[in-house]
């Protein structure tokens, strides 16, 4: 049985990750930062439905902590899947951006990813086999106001993605990004309906993403029909960019 590392896995998308990638047969390293409840019910929700799943804490902007948490995961299971979906969102202006805010929302998005990849990369590339897919954003691929941080380490994540895909794919390794559009999260819990319907109006399919819509993609790319993608930007986001 094939092992997959989800950072991120307690709540909506990285959840929706873990339910689907369980279906297809996968054992489940289910990391988690603080969400240790909702990680904790997820767990016990995958193993109470026959899959082999453990949870792992760490916080992915602390490169000793996932070395830490890369030691775990390989006594449960070498990782041939890593998906790296950690991350933290903010909306303000750009004019009131700190230096910890910035520090912070890079640390996370784009030094996590990096941190994740050096951690569990090595073991791919010995095996001459392995697949990681990384979580971008829409604003990763356009940008958005009041969002610069966020979209600044998005698509800092695209650009990783593309180029350690170049580096690796001699070795075997497939690294795929999958760049949500508005996905109906707790990101965007602070949203009213009127905010929600001005947003849905500017997406041709007329409505939020859920976070079913972006497993189904990082499924694909996790499956046997994705093996010659690599370097690939696949963007769930019901038409809003094209």
């Amino acid at each position: 049985m094939k092992t997959a590392l989800i950072t991120g896995s307690a709540r909506g998308i990285g959840r929706a990750c873990a339910l689907r990638l369980a279906r297809d047969g996968w054992r489940l390293a289910l990391h988690f930062h603080q969400s240790k409840a909702q990680a904790e019910a997820l767990c016990a929700e995958l193993r109470d439905g026959g899959c082999d799943a453990a949870l792992f804490q760490a916080d992915v902007a602390s490169r000793a902590e996932v070395f830490a948490l890369r030691d775990a995961v390989h006594a449960f299971g070498d990782p041939s899947l890593l998906v790296c979906n950690a991350g933290i969102a903010a909306q303000q202006l750009f004019t009131d951006v700190t230096e910890q805010d910035w520090q912070r929302m890079l640390a996370v998005n784009l030094s996590g990813v990096f941190y994740c990849c050096q951690a569990f990369l090595p073991a791919m590339i010995s095996r001459k086999q392995g697949s990681i897919i990384t979580v971008s954003s829409i604003w990763g691929l356009q940008g958005a106001s009041c969002e610069v941080p966020y979209s600044a380490a998005k698509a800092g994540v695209i650009g990783l993605t593309r180029a350690l895909a170049q580096e690796v794919g001699p070795s075997g390794v497939t690294v795929n990004c999958v760049a949500p559009g508005v996905i109906d999260t707790d990101m965007c819990a602070h949203l009213d309906q009127a905010a929600r319907d001005e947003l849905c109006n500017g997406i041709p399919l007329g409505r939020l993403g859920t976070p079913d819509d972006v497993a189904e993609a990082v499924a694909f790319l996790a499956s046997p029909g994705a093996a010659y993608l690599t370097g690939q930007v696949i963007s769930p986001n019901g038409g809003m960019i094209l």
